[in-house]
């Protein structure tokens, strides 16, 4: 297990989250709230999620299961306001003039896929930063050079705004 403190924006309570990595499944994500009830989402490979409530009375029996797809787990990550990560992201974004930060995904029909980020020079063409690439759910933070390059792939890039344009071009073939 290994977890994980995240402090939100606004700077109220501190909330420890836990991940679990479940074999042959994907990825648990849980923390407890103020009421003592487990809240957690299974992030399964696939991309598929299902979202569950455990009881106080006891933390290991599920009380409510919401199976979601992709653009359903979107929409209530919107409705809850996004993550922290993304708030502080664009607070940076808007705080340095001219200082694009985005998500990008690699299309499956890229002339990139098997390629490597140095091979494709991405930052010389661009101008383009890839801070990290999300696969699978698993991030890969400040990928090298000979990182290959897979189809779903989430490239989290910084630069400009015309830079990040030029690379959306690249990765979509």
């Amino acid at each position: 297990m290994r977890g994980a403190t995240i402090r939100p924006v606004k700077g109220e309570s501190v909330v420890k989250l836990t991940e679990t990595r479940l074999p042959g499944v994907g990825q648990r994500i849980e923390f407890i709230t103020e009421d003592g009830r487990r809240v957690g989402v299974v992030h399964m490979h696939g991309g598929r999620r299902e979202l569950f409530l455990c009881s106080p009375e006891d933390p290991d029996a599920v009380t409510s299961n919401l199976r979601l797809s992709d653009d359903e787990s979107h929409a209530l990550a919107d409705a809850l306001g996004g993550t922290s990560v993304v708030e502080r992201l664009e607070g940076l974004g808007q705080q340095v003039e001219g200082l694009a930060i985005d998500w990008l995904v690699v299309d499956g029909g890229s002339g990139v896929v098997g390629s490597t980020i140095g091979a494709e020079q991405i930052r010389t063409r661009t101008g383009v930063s890839v801070v990290a690439v999300i696969r699978d759910g698993d991030a890969h933070p400040a990928p090298e050079p000979d990182f290959e390059i897979a189809a779903g792939d989430v490239f989290v890039v910084v630069g400009t705004s015309d830079g990040v344009a030029s690379l959306v071009d690249i990765l979509s073939g």
